[in-house]
């Protein structure tokens, strides 16, 4: 790491929780293959996953696993089956030793609550649900889509798809508000980025927020990982079968639940960001209250009121895409699935270009105007400003990737970029 790009892992020298970027640094290498074919990228990111990943594959203390190691053993996996990278029997079964280990490590992080159901819980401890596991389920769904299963007290065997059902479904009735009145702050789309769970009796009992403004305001980067990751998970429920879905109320009931979650949330973005996509940190952030009519103007990093998160941005574009696709689908929901696309590319048309690209050589990152953790004053504030700016992170120049690779498949006719198209 260098100027320009925030690593979380560390602050003023002392351990903050975890490294939960490193596997975006790299994958973010393998991303570069993906597109240019250039092998440095390659055989960086092949060399430094070999020499540092192998103890984010058995990380008990975080819920962290679908980002860093689907990012990593499971790019190279997926290059492999695509026959983009020559890969020896050996190489292509640690690959899938690796992710078969991870999904279990990430499904036995589980707290369950009143109902019967449960959840992968954060690194906060048992009680805490963050809206940004729903993307993390990847590890899960890959585990279990290489036949693998979590053995627990007895030789019980529990199923990874299982845990990734109920985790989705536990996410969407306490994570994602739907306008029923739920709160006095209940407004449709809105995402509570933590709730808390009495692990007593595991009833809920509030919302939280560990990076937002408040409770019952939307810290914008956990909402993106809301719409990024039911629209995945709704990818790849339908790559399975109806029977393997069955056990767990059949594919209607649950497509209908990971569905409402996803279009809320949509519609809570599109309704609550600038005219170019670009949303500010949190949408009840105070300063807020002084700049008029914000959401019909483009936005403006180098406004000294509140820092706007590209980082948000980009992952949420994603989100858009893929929605797009899904509802494409269906007869009825055509100009549904248009409209997202086309949100999804004002915000590709916004993020590639200046002020948001980072068009200077000494500077590390790819986009510009990301921020980490406003409450905690983790972002850095450039001399002579009032709010935080100028920054990269490694998630927002990862997904950023993610997101371009998305659109040039797209372009070029090619399938599209799964996350579970690793074989069995």
């Amino acid at each position: 790491m260098g100027s320009g790009q925030r690593n979380p892992g560390f602050h003023l020298g002392r351990p903050l929780h975890d490294e939960w970027t490193q596997g975006f640094q790299f994958g973010s290498a393998i991303l570069q293959f993906d597109a240019t074919c250039d092998p440095w990228f390659l055989d960086y990111a092949k060399t430094k996953v070999q020499a540092l990943m192998a103890p984010h594959l058995t990380h008990t203390g975080v819920h962290d696993h679908g980002f860093n190691n689907i990012s990593t053993y499971g790019n190279l996996l997926r290059l492999i089956r695509e026959d983009r990278v020559e890969a020896s029997p050996g190489e292509i079964e640690s690959y899938r030793l690796a992710l078969k280990c991870s999904g279990a490590i990430q499904a036995a992080r589980w707290t369950r609550i009143a109902d019967g159901r449960g959840f992968i819980y954060s690194f906060n401890g048992p009680h805490s649900l963050f809206a940004d596991t729903i993307r993390s389920l990847r590890s899960l769904a890959v585990g279990h889509q290489l036949g693998h299963v979590l053995l627990g007290e007895a030789d019980r065997r529990i199923s990874l798809l299982d845990r990734l059902l109920q985790h989705a479904s536990v996410t969407a009735d306490f994570s994602v508000y739907y306008g029923e009145g739920r709160d006095s702050y209940d407004v449709r789309g809105r995402v509570a980025h933590e709730s808390i769970f009495n692990t007593n009796d595991g009833s809920y009992r509030c919302p939280s927020s560990q990076q937002g403004y408040s409770p019952f305001s939307t810290w914008t980067r956990g909402l993106a990982w809301i719409m990024c990751g039911y629209a995945e998970q709704l990818e790849f429920i339908s790559s399975l079968c109806d029977g393997e879905l069955e056990p767990y109320g059949g594919r209607p009931s649950i497509e209908a639940k990971l569905l409402r979650a996803a279009e809320a949330t949509c519609d809570f973005y599109i309704d609550h960001t600038c005219q170019d996509g670009i949303p500010f940190w949190d949408t009840g952030a105070p300063g807020l209250s002084s700049l008029k009519n914000h959401f019909k103007k483009p936005s403006d990093p180098a406004n000294d009121r509140e820092p706007v998160d590209s980082s948000a941005a980009a992952i949420a574009a994603q989100g858009l895409w893929r929605m797009g696709n899904c509802l494409g689908k269906f007869a009825r929901r055509k100009a549904d699935g248009r409209r997202y696309r086309q949100a999804a590319l004002t915000l590709a048309r916004t993020l590639f270009d200046e002020p948001y690209l980072s068009t200077n050589p000494n500077h590390e990152g790819l986009i510009l105007h990301s921020i980490y953790h406003r409450p905690r004053g983790w972002d850095t504030i450039p001399p002579g400003r009032k709010i935080p700016c100028g920054e990269s992170s490694m998630w927002g120049d990862y997904h950023a990737r993610e997101l371009a690779l998305l659109l040039l498949r797209a372009a070029d006719g090619l399938p599209e970029l799964r996350f579970y198209s690793v074989g069995n």
